[in-house]
């Protein structure tokens, strides 16, 4: 036979052996036990054998198991003298494929989990901890994730030793220090584990109570263009060295964590750019200036969104008794692009502030700054030069192709403003008409975007808001204050629209003094207000 063959009895005594069975076993032979000489888990598999029925389904079940450096299959045939002949077929190859196999779910299992968690967050100090555990928890003993140099010249460190958290760490340590290190941080092919001496690893690089390094993986984390860091892996002297397949495998994973760590920290950036650029694009918060209360909401058309193409600014005036001037307005389209203008829009604003009076100089300049722009976009607006006099308040209101302001009595009649004009950014010229208001005790002057009388919801989902339905609301706000209106006047369109696609929304409330004693306060710098 081509495999070796051994016949045993049931005492354990060798009956017979071939050739290639003395040749795997160089000490057995006929007559003796082979307890001694044959691996105990063959021992162990005779004699489950010949206390079972020979006749039974798991009698001549094969098992398998090392001997010396190779890997044999014993397959048993019970005789019907109670011998047992062992079939032994070397599984080596076998075994190594299977463990191969095994081996490459294992990682790959690895991977797939290692990116999933990695990129369920889009925070760079959550990428690092994560690292940092999973590489000390799957691939060494201690792990390190070291990122590029931050503002202050220190190196953000995160260290994890096995089955501990991550511990965070600011460093002002020199990285060449350790042979490739420093090369790692700039993204250049990480060095060979065998290049690198654990002996002359610094103090810094090894976790408290680690004891001796015997063995270290220095490799990058590659980011979208720019490095991401370095990954440090540690095992322990007296373990097994990292091997060069286990180095292949930890920059498949390093690889994986600096592509989520740069993604995290080009959101981080982005996020800090976008806070900074939205400043002055988000609507201001509004108070009582010079005696006259102001209240202004907004609400994007988008939920996700913060900023869109309504507006309001109030810019109070420079010395008592002067007017403070008011401005709302809504520009073509939705999201950034409109809100670029908005910006634009505001600015010019602010600087046509020394002609504020004239409210049709300020339309006239304003729309020949749009006309001129390459922007294809046009805008509304509603302006209102606002002092109060004594007890009441007066306005000169000037609309722009804009919704009419409406004026709420303090016993709940609304009247409509008769201000006319053309919207601005399309014609040459734009005219408009103003009108003078005056509000007594209690009155208030409501500026509204269309984004309110065009919600289109209700039971059916499908009917405007409307202007009829927005003046009876209003009229039932009479004698409450300018924030407690416009909080009633976005809960209602909210209720209205549910979950529908809507207009942005924003509403500006002027509002008298709810008595004659109130004294004016605040107001005598020139500017926006700032939340």
């Amino acid at each position: 036979m081509p495999y070796p063959v051994v016949i045993v009895d049931r005492a354990g005594t060798v009956r017979h052996t071939n050739p290639q069975a003395a040749h795997l076993f160089p000490a057995l032979c006929p007559g003796r036990s082979w307890d001694d000489t044959v691996p105990a888990w063959l021992t162990e598999a005779h004699i489950q054998r010949i206390a079972q029925d020979p006749h039974a389904d798991t009698a001549n079940a094969v098992v398998s198991g090392p001997v010396g450096e190779q890997f044999y299959e014993a397959h048993p045939t019970t005789q019907d003298s109670g011998e047992v002949v062992w079939w032994l077929v070397d599984d080596t190859d076998h075994q190594l494929a299977r463990e191969a196999l095994r081996m490459e779910r294992e990682r790959t299992s690895f991977l797939t989990e290692a990116s999933n968690t990695l990129l369920s967050s889009l925070n760079l100090e959550r990428c690092m901890d994560v690292t940092a555990r999973l590489a000390a928890e799957y691939l060494a003993d201690a792990a390190l994730v070291i990122a590029p140099r931050g503002a202050r010249g220190a190196l953000p460190v995160v260290s994890c030793v096995a089955g501990g958290e991550p511990e965070r760490h600011q460093w002002n340590v020199d990285p060449n220090e350790v042979p490739g290190l420093g090369e790692a941080l700039q993204g250049f092919p990480p060095v060979p584990s065998r290049w690198i001496d654990p002996a002359t690893a610094p103090a810094w690089l090894v976790p408290d109570g680690f004891g001796p390094v015997g063995s270290i993986v220095i490799t990058p984390l590659p980011g979208h263009g720019v490095p991401a860091g370095a990954l440090v892996l540690l095992r322990r002297a007296g373990g097994t060295a990292f091997s060069a397949d286990e180095e292949v495998f930890a920059r498949l994973f390093a690889a994986r964590a600096g592509a989520a760590m740069s993604a995290a920290r080009l959101y981080t950036e982005q996020s800090s750019l976008t806070r900074t650029l939205m400043r002055d694009l988000l609507p201001p918060a509004l108070h009582k200036v010079g005696g006259v209360e102001f209240a202004g909401g907004y609400r994007a058309a988008q939920d996700h969104e913060r900023i869109g193409g309504d507006f309001y600014d109030v810019h109070p005036a420079t010395a008592e008794g002067e007017e403070s001037f008011a401005i709302l307005g809504d520009v073509c389209g939705k999201g950034l692009e409109a809100a670029v203008l908005t910006g634009k829009i505001r600015n010019t604003v602010q600087a046509l502030l020394p002609m504020a009076a004239d409210h049709q100089r300020v339309i006239d300049l304003l729309n020949r700054s749009l006309v001129n722009s390459h922007h294809s976009r046009f805008a509304t607006l509603v302006m209102a030069s606002v002092v109060r006099n004594a007890a009441t308040v007066k306005l000169r209101v000037t609309s722009a192709g804009h919704e009419p302001a409406l004026i709420v009595r303090a016993d709940g009649t609304v009247e409509t403003g008769t201000s006319r004009g053309t919207l601005v950014g399309v014609l040459p010229e734009a005219r408009a008409t103003t009108v003078q208001e005056t509000l007594r005790p209690g009155d208030f002057c409501v500026l509204f975007t269309d984004g309110f009388t065009e919600a289109k919801g209700g039971p059916l989902g499908d009917e405007l808001f409307g202007g009829a339905r927005l003046q009876t609301a209003l009229a039932r706000c009479a004698g409450m204050p300018a924030e407690a209106v416009v909080e009633h006047m976005l809960m209602l369109v909210s209720q209205w629209v549910g979950s529908d696609v809507h207009d942005d929304m924003a509403v500006m409330i002027i509002a008298a003094p709810r008595s004659a004693h109130l004294s004016a306060v605040g107001g005598h710098t020139r500017g926006r207000f700032t939340a």
